[in-house]
C-alpha cells in the first residue's frame, strides 16, 4: 500500500536525519522524535486531519491523521524513547506502543467519525536508532 510505504518512508527519513545532522545528546527523549515526526507528518495535510496529543478514548496519543476522505485509512501513531536500549528491547517496546494504541482506544474519535480501515504504528526510538511495527485495525 502507497501510504504505508509513505509513513514508512517519513520514519527511515527521521532516522537517516537523525544519523546524519543530530547529536545524540539532542535526542533526549521523546519530545524530540515527536516534535520531528509530528512535523514530516504535516506534509499530509492536504489528505489528512494531522493532531497531536489528544485524548480520544482512555488516553492521550501521540499523532493521529485523520483522512479528509473517508475513502483513505486513518493513522495513528504511537511514539516510544529508551536510552540505552538494546535492538531486541527497541522492537518489544514498539510493540509496546502498537498495543497502548488498541488497549487505550486511541481510535474511537475515527470511529465515531466513520473512519473503519486504520493503519497503526508503534515506533520506538533509542539514541539514532528506529524500530517500527506496523498492524491495521
Amino acid at each position: 500500500m502507497l501510504l504505508n510505504n509513505v509513513i514508512k518512508t517519513i520514519l527511515f527519513f527521521a532516522e537517516k536525519q537523525d544519523m546524519e545532522t543530530v547529536s545524540s545528546f539532542d535526542t533526549v527523549g521523546e519530545n524530540f522524535y515527536h516534535g520531528f515526526v509530528l512535523g514530516l507528518c504535516a506534509m499530509f495535510d492536504e489528505h489528512y486531519y494531522v493532531t497531536s496529543n489528544r485524548e480520544p478514548g482512555l488516553g492521550r496519543y501521540d499523532i493521529q491523521l485523520m483522512p479528509r476522505d473517508k475513502k483513505r485509512p486513518g493513522i495513528l501513531i504511537e511514539l516510544k524513547s529508551e536510552k540505552n536500549s538494546s535492538e531486541e528491547n527497541l522492537k518489544k517496546l514498539a510493540g509496546k506502543a502498537l498495543e497502548q494504541i488498541r488497549n487505550r482506544r486511541y481510535d474511537a474519535d475515527m470511529r465515531a467519525r466513520g473512519i473503519r480501515r486504520m493503519i497503526l504504528y508503534g515506533v520506538a526510538f533509542c539514541g539514532k536508532q528506529v524500530e517500527i511495527e506496523v498492524d491495521e485495525a
